[in-house]
């Protein structure tokens, strides 16, 4: 049976991220950590928003695209150093993405309207923009943040939620509140949201 397109951007997108160089060890099995990402992205999408069209699923697929290719000491270590190596970093998904799409043969208009999602375009008035960013902010809470919050001071943590809680819309501060946090992070979650 032919895939279509959509399921050919899906592969060529997990062919790039298993080309990580970082790998993370899960269950004694040792993965890429974009694919590993890309696939929680993918689930999480799934399951806070069901009907997600193509266009957010490719988006979401593809949020860490090759993201090692441009190393984080790339930038200046400071504030704003980070927020521009996030913003090359955001150009690049988008660009490789773009690619990706049209040699599977999605039209342009599909294309931008990926590209709009995965650059965050629009933030608070497009929906899949900020099913995106949830979904983000979600997988990070559900899957990276214990390990965050175990190499940071209580007050550098409680500021990262304060800012990923400002983020998300009403239905993913609900999601949020079912993940299952340990005591303490449960804690720190209450206090950064109080």
């Amino acid at each position: 049976m032919e895939l279509t397109r959509f399921e050919m951007a899906m592969l060529f997108i997990d062919k790039e991220n298993s080309e990580d160089i970082n790998t993370i060890i899960i269950d004694g099995v040792k993965q890429s950590k974009e694919l590993l990402y890309s696939q929680r992205m993918t689930k999480k999408l799934l399951q806070f928003e069901p009907n997600a069209s193509e266009a957010l699923q490719i988006g979401a697929r593809a949020q860490h695209i090759c993201r090692w290719k441009i190393a984080r000491n790339e930038y200046a270590m400071d504030r704003v150093g980070y927020l521009k190596w996030r913003e090359t970093l955001k150009k690049m998904h988008a660009s490789i993405t773009s690619e990706i799409l049209q040699k599977v043969g999605f039209d342009t208009q599909f294309i931008n309207r990926v590209e709009n999602i995965m650059l965050k375009k629009f933030l608070k008035k497009n929906e899949e923009s900020q099913t995106l960013e949830d979904t983000i902010c979600l997988v990070f809470l559900a899957d990276y943040f214990e390990e965050f919050a175990e190499k940071h001071t209580d007050e550098k943590v409680i500021d990262i939620l304060k800012k990923t809680w400002v983020k998300m819309s009403k239905k993913g501060h609900n999601a949020a509140l079912t993940i299952s946090f340990s005591d303490k992070s449960f804690a720190l979650v209450k206090q950064a949201i109080s």
